[in-house]
């Protein structure tokens, strides 16, 4: 793939194999941050699971403590007096069996999707269109649930959803560049943590095999897991 001047410059200022502290990180990425518009900031680490085995995938989810700098786009299956508190909570769209049509035909403009217990017969479904896509509703991350106002909630509020890919890697978006060097920090060190406690049972050797932080049009800066709490100076002046 082929880069531009900017992301080129930033890239000599990065040694690839030196590993930073999470402070020192986000500092490095938000200072060879050089695009016209606010980037996005995101956290992939490298497990040592095997995600093929069912018991080894790490998923849930978290609420990052100073949000993710974007507000989720959420749609809602339910029905009765379900639909409506969702409907109060400020769910996008909601609805049961039009809502289940719609999407088979083609309506895919969200992130995240919630369903209420029994309208998971109908929901699972639409498991071709929403699995590959990683959008199907699933009790583990609280997106099945009969209280959906307190998932819309959250889910707008700045909740997010994790999984291990393919080939162990999770991946999700910390922020925005414009954000301060202590929130970012904060929401980093949240996910390493959140990521730590999941650690599965059956997982054995090396867990955390690295953390890599970067913004949408910079390069990666690696982070030292066994660093991640070396942070005190996060409360000190930016």
């Amino acid at each position: 793939m082929k880069h531009g001047k900017n992301y080129t410059n930033a890239l000599a200022q990065v040694d690839r194999e030196e590993l930073l502290s999470v402070v020192e990180a986000v500092e490095k990425v938000k200072n060879l941050s050089t695009a016209k518009f606010d980037e996005t900031v995101e956290l992939a680490i490298r497990l040592g699971v095997d995600p093929r085995k069912a018991e080894q995938i790490v998923r849930g989810t978290i609420s990052l403590p100073a949000g993710t700098g974007k507000t989720n786009r959420v749609v809602v299956f339910a029905a009765g007096e379900a639909a409506q508190a969702a409907r109060d909570a400020g769910a996008d769209e909601v609805g049961a069996e039009d809502l289940v049509a719609k999407v088979a035909g083609g309506f895919l403009d969200f992130d995240i999707a919630i369903a209420t217990p029994d309208l998971m017969g109908q929901v699972g479904g639409l498991g071709r269109v929403l699995g590959p896509r990683g959008l199907m509703p699933n009790p583990k991350t609280g997106t099945v649930t009969m209280d959906v106002a307190k998932a819309v909630s959250e889910f707008k509020g700045g909740r997010v959803e994790y999984r291990t890919d393919k080939i162990g890697n999770v991946q999700l978006r910390v922020g925005k560049v414009s954000f301060s060097r202590d929130d970012l920090v904060r929401n980093v060190q949240a996910v390493i943590d959140e990521i730590v406690r999941v650690k599965p049972s059956s997982a054995k050797g090396r867990y955390l095999l690295s953390a890599t932080v970067s913004s949408t049009m910079g390069p990666g800066v690696k982070i030292d897991p066994s660093r991640s709490r070396d942070n005190d100076e996060v409360l000190a002046p930016a």
